[in-house]
């Protein structure tokens, strides 16, 4: 399982406040290594002095004073002076830089001899071996609490610490939100753009780089919304220029005195070519400036098979009642006809058209399936495109290869998708407009 986050704002954020904690923890490994030094001679100056001291006290005391010179010692400075025995069980003083460091300096001012150990006995504290005198029997241990090594740490600290960390990380997620909220606009205006629709003009505000980015967007939308209003508007020209003559040149052939044999393919090709600039209208049209309204989509099927049904063909319809759903009827109702047209051309009027109308957990399938000759799966892809035709697949193929690329378009426009999948059984085409459930 990926849990690394895949949105912009998350990863930067992160990896934002990784260099902070880095950061801060470089600080803390740089603050413990300058400190560790002053503190040691500190403390080892501590150690020398009080033994010094004690030392000299016991030296100049008299014999007999010296057992309550040792009890005032463990009583008002904490300080416990005991004999050394040769049966001492003493632990080796743990391999710590800060430790090593201050028994490198008490031995340069009370010699080499002199020894460190956190424990002796069983008893734990901070012992140091000095001499009263040359003698091997004038060893003597001094023992100090261990809260004299041991480095007293505010717990307010942590509090402090972890207030400049949180202000620092939501000062960090201020910069990075305001870095990305521009971008996730263009993210935005992008899809809509890749939709079919012309999104309104992004603004060009923020870090001059994305300011600028924001700017070449807009001259983008604007030149790309532009060219397909110019293509709509020759493809409507041309195709209602074309209208014209066609509808003269049919009553000429109706009124001619030709055999009926050839009026009536005269009169197909005439029909076909009135089909193919249909489809050019449609194209060029997309959704017509058609708003999306609540639309029951059980009951546009139904509508749509009956038609086809008047026209004699065999249209089985299998649509569950759903919920209404907010698109654009006039589109989606052309893109299932153009559906149907195309079953009815690849697989012949004589062969039944399947029509259905599925719910599933997010999204809402209406199928179109025929019994045709099908489409490679390595060719659905191009068939989606503007003027393009499987030749050799489904044979007899006549048109401007244009009704697949208006069904995608239509569903693009609606946040869906088109999919030619192959029927089961492996003969035929099952054509589904998936969309998305409101």
């Amino acid at each position: 399982m990926n849990f690394c986050p895949r949105t912009l704002l998350w990863r930067t954020f992160l990896l934002v406040a990784m260099l902070m904690l880095l950061s801060v923890l470089a600080w803390f490994a740089i603050f413990n290594n300058y400190e560790r030094e002053p503190r040691a001679r500190q403390l080892s100056q501590m150690l020398v002095s009080i033994a010094n001291l004690t030392r000299t006290a016991l030296v100049v005391a008299r014999p007999e004073a010296r057992r309550e010179l040792l009890r005032e010692l463990s009583d008002r400075e904490g300080i416990r002076i005991y004999p050394a025995d040769a049966n001492d069980s003493i632990a080796a003083l743990p391999e710590r830089p800060f430790l090593m460091r201050v028994q490198a300096l008490v031995r340069e001012r009370l010699g080499p001899q002199t020894r460190l150990t956190l424990d002796r006995n069983g008893e734990r504290a901070l012992f140091v071996s000095f001499r009263i005198d040359d003698s091997d029997e004038g060893d003597y241990w001094l023992a100090l609490p261990r809260e004299r090594i041991d480095r007293f740490f505010p717990i307010e600290w942590l509090g402090w610490a972890g207030a400049a960390l949180l202000l620092s990380l939501a000062g960090a997620w201020l910069i990075v939100a305001r870095i990305n909220r521009p971008l996730k606009t263009l993210a935005a205006a992008a899809g809509e753009i890749g939709r079919g629709r012309t999104p309104p003009p992004v603004a060009a505000e923020g870090p001059i780089e994305i300011a600028t980015l924001a700017q070449a967007f807009n001259q983008m939308s604007t030149g790309l919304a532009r060219l397909d209003h110019d293509r709509a508007l020759i493809l409507a020209g041309v195709s209602h220029d074309l209208r014209t003559p066609l509808t003269r040149l049919r009553m000429g052939i109706e009124m001619s005195g030709m055999d009926d044999a050839m009026r009536a393919d005269a009169v197909a090709d005439i029909e076909e070519m009135d089909h193919t600039i249909g489809q050019f209208l449609d194209f060029a049209r997309a959704d017509d400036g058609e708003a999306p309204q609540q639309t029951d989509l059980a009951a546009l099927l139904a509508e749509l098979a009956e038609q086809y049904r008047r026209r004699g063909a065999t249209v089985a319809l299998d649509a569950a009642p759903t919920p209404t759903q907010a698109v654009r009827p006039k589109a989606l109702r052309r893109a299932v006809g153009n559906l149907i047209e195309n079953a009815l051309r690849h697989a012949g009027a004589d062969q039944p058209i399947e029509l259905s109308l599925q719910v599933a957990a997010k999204e809402i399938h209406l199928t179109v399936a025929d019994r045709g000759p099908g489409i490679p799966a390595a060719e659905t892809d191009r068939l989606k495109l503007p003027f393009t035709r499987l030749e050799d697949a489904r044979t007899g193929a006549i048109g401007a290869g244009l009704g697949l690329a208006i069904v995608d378009r239509i569903a693009r426009s609606h946040d869906g998708r088109l999919d030619l999948l192959p029927r089961d059984g492996g003969h035929g085409l099952a054509a589904r407009i998936v969309l998305p459930r409101r």
